[in-house]
């Protein structure tokens, strides 16, 4: 790709359009290199400042490397002070359902419309760190390929299979048992709340709609509290549920 579409790859627009994301960061790009076969390494492009070419020669030496000047650099990353290292990544091939995501050994998380990419890259870092959870992302949530979400997730976005833009509505067609989270439901720290096909958690400001929830005959569940404030965080409400779940 030429250095000015590469700048563009901060847009989500242009990443659907070229079919390329950024990962940015000597941390990202070991994650990103240790989780890519070496096959796939080959469609890859590393940028990299002069300043960082041993180690680029030395730890991703497989990766087609291309330098670029500290101005250009600048001009490609979105931090204020670049590393001086990001690579170029063809997004993934869409995650479609099969049998063992949709199985009792791999959970699935669904996020309604999430707008926060730190609550998603925080997700993504929890579902990776337990392992065995597929993730859904309804259409209008944030690109989870956005560059914020893929520097907050550390590296965890590598290792998620994820499913984009699945309509809520068409969530019981592949899956018979709902659970959500509401101040007047059954416990989480209870072996009735690891029984589910589907944890369905919604936008940060409104939650997952009513009559989805009425129609799926969705079951609630509490994460019990001291009551001293009205509600948690979406990661950090997940972060909980998924800890229940991995028991």
């Amino acid at each position: 790709m030429k250095l000015d579409d590469v700048k563009k790859l901060h847009q989500k627009k242009y990443r659907t359009q070229f079919g390329y994301y950024l990962v940015e960061g000597e941390h990202l790009v070991l994650e990103l290199y240790k989780a890519t076969s070496k096959a796939a390494r080959s469609a890859i492009t590393l940028y990299i400042t002069d300043r960082n070419e041993k180690w680029a020669n030395t730890a991703v030496s497989d990766l087609n490397v291309q330098l670029v000047s500290e101005r250009q650099m600048d001009q490609l990353s979105d931090t204020k002070s670049p590393q001086g290292i990001i690579a170029c990544v063809p997004l993934p091939k869409p995650h479609l359902p099969t049998q063992a995501s949709d199985s009792l050994q791999q959970k699935v998380i669904y996020l309604h419309e999430i707008q926060d990419p730190g609550n998603l890259g925080t997700i993504l870092r929890t579902l990776a760190w337990f392992g065995n959870f597929t993730l859904l992302l309804s259409p209008n949530s944030v690109d989870p390929y956005n560059s914020k979400v893929v520097r907050s997730s550390m590296g965890a976005i590598f290792h998620v299979p994820i499913e984009l833009d699945v309509e809520l509505n068409e969530l019981d067609t592949r899956y018979s048992r709902f659970a959500y989270l509401d101040m007047q439901g059954s416990a989480v720290n209870t072996a009735e709340f690891t029984n589910f096909d589907c944890y369905l958690f919604g936008n940060e400001a409104r939650g997952v709609p009513r009559d989805a929830l009425s129609s799926f005959n969705a079951e609630a569940f509490t994460i019990a509290g001291s009551g001293a404030i009205d509600s948690l965080n979406l990661a950090s409400a997940v972060n909980i549920c998924v800890y229940e779940l991995s028991k």
